[in-house]
């Protein structure tokens, strides 16, 4: 079975969208991944700065239709992508939470809980009591979840994957890696993700 990595923010609905379709590829396929919390905005400041100033001055045409763009795939997925008024989100505490959430064996849960109460409901996940009472739902212990989150070793985690994704010549979340070298990035990528798996699964029988 090939390696596969998946970088990811939950700070970005696109990568909500590549988060809830990977789970699919994984029943299908069997896939074993490799859940590689990241600060997306590190890696904007470092390698990516075009998408600050296109923020600032966002081409009319092209940002209608990204969001009729988003909203297709969410539609396409049968999930709800409603954009919240907390934009852009500081996700330093929420993505430390699920590095924390994955120590537990929670990741996937937890992530899924950020990814709604975000890009569904617009709650602030930046705030870490709102994150508490989130892991507190699916059954982690609310005082050894906040010791965790701000514990060095968890800051460190998120600092050493995020660095480690520039060096890999990542630019964004989410990014999927496949035997470490060979990369995809986006939401529209998993489907060559998927395919390029099930090629593998194919020569091995």
């Amino acid at each position: 079975m090939k390696k596969i990595e998946f970088f990811f923010d939950c700070s970005s609905p696109w990568t909500y969208l590549a988060f809830h379709k990977i789970q699919n590829i994984i029943k299908e396929t069997g896939a074993d991944i490799d859940w590689r919390p990241i600060l997306v905005g590190g890696v904007f400041n470092e390698v990516n700065q075009d998408v600050y100033n296109n923020r600032l001055n966002p081409n009319p045409l092209k940002f209608k239709y990204s969001r009729k763009d988003l909203q297709d795939w969410a539609n396409f997925y049968q999930i709800s992508i409603k954009w919240p008024a907390i934009f852009p989100l500081n996700a330093v505490n929420a993505m430390r939470s699920i590095i924390v959430a994955g120590s537990l064996d929670k990741l996937i849960p937890f992530s899924f809980l950020c990814f709604e109460s975000y890009w569904s409901k617009g709650i602030d996940i930046s705030d870490l009591d709102i994150l508490t009472e989130m892991a507190d739902s699916i059954g982690i212990d609310k005082e050894k979840f906040k010791e965790k989150v701000i514990h060095k070793d968890t800051k460190d985690q998120l600092r050493s994957n995020t660095d480690e994704l520039i060096s890999r010549g990542g630019f964004g979340s989410p990014t999927i890696f496949i035997d470490t070298e060979d990369m995809y990035f986006g939401n529209d990528r998993i489907v060559l993700v998927r395919e390029k798996i099930l090629e593998e699964n194919n020569e091995n029988k």
